[in-house]
């Protein structure tokens, strides 16, 4: 197992899916069409790759683990919902590899938080995002009883996260001062 290629080529999949070329939603009506006519959603593509491959490491899925995190939350967050319905598993996938190694998963915890305030400060982050993150990691954990409990704090820790830097990034845009007091008291 060459850990160090496996990484590359994980880093390089989404460093390709997250470029900014690539984010159709950002085109107009008539250039976005005329893309996804001729050579479809690309990014779509790439992330299921990244997700068949993600469930091929089997047992060396630990050694990416909280280093992925950080990519993994990048391509999530692209507003597609087939590539987020498809790829928000893999979260759960690592709660439960981190879980079964060391009956936790704080590390996983602690690097999705960090990254998740990064990547909604950058712009990125919505309501449907929010909804569809809790119940795919709802559905999935529904199967495993045994960390069922943990996943659905876990949850709901980060809807409360999302839902406050949501907040505080509509806010900013706000001209009242009050407001925006308000809602940086209310994250921290």
């Amino acid at each position: 197992f060459n850990l160090q290629l496996w990484n590359n080529y994980f880093h390089l999949a989404v460093a390709f899916i997250t470029q900014d070329s690539l984010q159709l939603e950002n085109f107009s009506h008539a250039k976005y069409n005329k893309i996804q006519n001729k050579y479809g959603d690309m990014r779509r593509l790439i992330g299921f790759a990244i997700r068949d491959m993600w469930y091929k490491l089997g047992q060396n899925k630990i050694c990416f683990i909280p280093g992925m995190v950080g990519p993994i939350l990048e391509m999530t967050l692209i507003p597609e919902v087939e590539l987020r319905k498809a790829t928000i598993p893999i979260f759960f996938d690592m709660m439960l590899c981190e879980y079964q190694r060391t009956g936790e998963f704080k590390k996983f915890e602690n690097e999705i938080i960090l990254k998740l305030d990064h990547e909604v400060e950058g712009g990125r982050g919505d309501e449907h995002y929010m909804q569809l993150f809790e119940s795919i990691l709802t559905e999935c954990a529904s199967q495993y009883p045994g960390i069922f409990h943990l996943v659905e704090s876990f949850v709901s820790l980060v809807k409360g996260l999302l839902e406050k830097l949501l907040d505080y990034r509509t806010v900013m845009n706000d001209e009242s001062k009050d407001n925006r007091m308000s809602c940086t008291v209310n994250l921290l």
